[in-house]
C-alpha cells in the first residue's frame, strides 16, 4: 500500500499487549508506527517524530488520552494539523470530553480490525486533504506576494518617468502630449493603488500585518480626510455635513485613514446630487464609538448588500472599482476589534457604520 507507507502513526497505550495488537494490524498494511506507553512520553516523541495520525487509549497513567489531546492541540494550533483517534472502553462521557478537547474520532474496545483500519484510512484522507489545501493556500499567498512586489517596481519607475515628462524635463510638451501623459499617469496610478491594495489584502489574510496601536483622536483624523476629499465633493456640488465629537480610539493611524478615505471617497463617487454626512459619536449603548457616513446616492439593493464586503465583488455602477476596497476596509476594522456594516435602500442612499471600541486612556 503505497499511500500507507508514507504515513507515520503515533500509537499511545500503557498496555504492551494493546500496543502489540495494534502494531500487528497496522504494520502489515504499510503504516510506520511510533510507540509510547503514556501521554507524557508521546509528547516527548512529538519533538522528534512528525506523525500523520495519533492513535491513543483514553485511560493511561501520568497523562490520559484526553489531556494528551488537549496538549497536542495547544502545541499545534498554529502549525500542521494532526488528526487524533481515541480508543475507549468507557461510556459516552469519555467521548464528549475527548471531542471537546479536540479529538477527531473515537473507537470502542474491544477493537475490531476492519473498523480500526477504516477509521485510520478516513482520518488520514482528511489529513492529506487539509495538508493539500494548506499547501495550495501557501502557494497562492506566495504568488500574490511575489506578483505585487514585481508589479510595484516597474510601476514606481514609470510613475517617476511620467512625472519627469510632465515637468518638461525632456523638452516642451504640446497640449496633445500633455493630455496623453496625464491619461498614462492616471492609469499608472490606478494600477499602483490596486497593487498596494492587493498587497494589503494579502498581509491581512495571511496574518502577516503588524499593527502597533496607539490612542488616536478620531475627530482630527476625520477632519484631515474630509479636507483632502472636499475638492472632489465641490466639483460635483455636493454639500458635506459633519457632526464630530472629540473621541479617542486605540488604533493604527494609517490604517484607519485608509478606511475613512475609502468610505467617504466612495460616498462622493457614487452620489450625483445632494450631500454627504459624516457623524462621529458614542454608540447608543455607550460601549464604543460609531462613525456614520451617509450619502444621498443611488443606494444598494438587498442582494448586493449581502455580498458588498466580499473580495473582488464589483458593483454594477459604472464607477465601481476592483471590489477590494470595502473588503480590505472591513478587514482593517475587524483587526481593530470593531465592525463595519451598511444600511441602504435603492434610491434612498446608504449609511456605512463603523463601530470601534473606545481607547482605555
Amino acid at each position: 500500500m503505497d499511500s500507507a507507507s508514507r504515513d507515520c502513526i503515533l500509537v499511545v497505550d500503557d498496555s504492551q499487549e494493546n500496543l502489540d495488537f495494534i502494531q500487528a494490524i497496522l504494520e502489515p498494511v504499510g503504516y510506520q508506527l511510533a510507540l509510547a506507553k503514556d501521554g507524557k512520553t508521546a509528547l516527548e516523541k512529538l519533538e522528534t517524530v512528525q506523525p500523520q495520525l495519533v492513535l491513543s487509549d483514553v485511560l493511561m497513567p501520568r497523562m490520559d488520552g484526553v489531556e494528551l489531546t488537549r496538549q497536542i492541540r495547544k502545541r499545534t494550533q498554529d502549525s500542521v494539523y494532526i488528526p487524533i483517534l481515541l480508543i475507549t472502553a468507557q461510556e459516552s462521557s469519555d467521548v464528549v470530553e475527548g471531542l471537546d478537547a479536540g479529538a477527531d474520532d473515537f473507537i470502542r474496545k474491544p477493537v475490531e480490525v476492519d473498523e480500526l483500519l477504516a477509521r485510520v484510512r478516513s482520518l488520514l484522507r482528511l489529513k492529506h486533504s487539509i495538508d493539500k489545501q494548506a499547501q495550495m493556500m501557501h502557494q497562492i499567498e506566495d504568488f500574490v506576494s511575489r506578483l505585487t512586489h514585481d508589479l510595484r517596481t516597474p510601476l514606481v519607475a514609470a510613475e517617476r518617468m511620467l512625472e519627469l515628462f510632465q515637468q518638461e524635463s525632456f523638452g516642451p510638451l504640446t497640449p496633445e502630449m500633455a493630455e496623453g501623459l496625464q491619461l498614462l499617469w492616471t492609469n499608472n496610478n490606478n494600477l499602483m493603488q490596486l497593487t498596494n491594495t492587493l498587497l494589503e489584502v494579502y498581509r491581512y489574510e495571511s496574518e502577516r500585518k503588524i499593527l502597533n496601536f496607539s490612542p488616536l483622536n478620531l475627530k482630527e483624523l476625520l477632519q484631515e480626510v474630509l479636507q483632502e476629499l472636499r475638492p472632489l465633493a465641490d466639483e460635483k456640488q455636493l454639500s458635506i455635513q459633519i457632526q464630530l465629537n472629540s473621541l479617542i480610539a486605540s488604533g493604527v493611524r494609517l490604517e484607519l485613514y485608509r478606511v475613512f478615505t475609502n468610505l467617504i471617497g466612495n460616498a462622493i463617487k457614487f452620489t450625483e446630487q445632494g450631500s454627504i454626512t459624516v457623524e462621529l459619536e458614542r454608540s447608543p449603548n455607550e460601549d464604543g464609538i460609531e462613525i456614520n457616513i451617509t450619502d444621498t446616492g443611488m443606494g444598494v439593493s438587498p442582494e448586493d448588500q449581502a455580498v458588498l464586503f466580499s473580495r473582488f465583488r464589483q458593483g454594477k455602477h459604472s464607477k465601481a472599482g476592483s471590489g477590494l476596497g470595502l473588503y480590505l476596509s472591513r478587514q482593517i476594522i475587524q483587526a481593530h476589534g470593531g465592525s463595519l456594516s451598511v444600511h441602504s435602500a435603492l434610491g434612498e442612499g446608504s449609511t456605512f457604520t463603523i463601530w470601534l471600541p473606545s481607547a482605555n486612556v
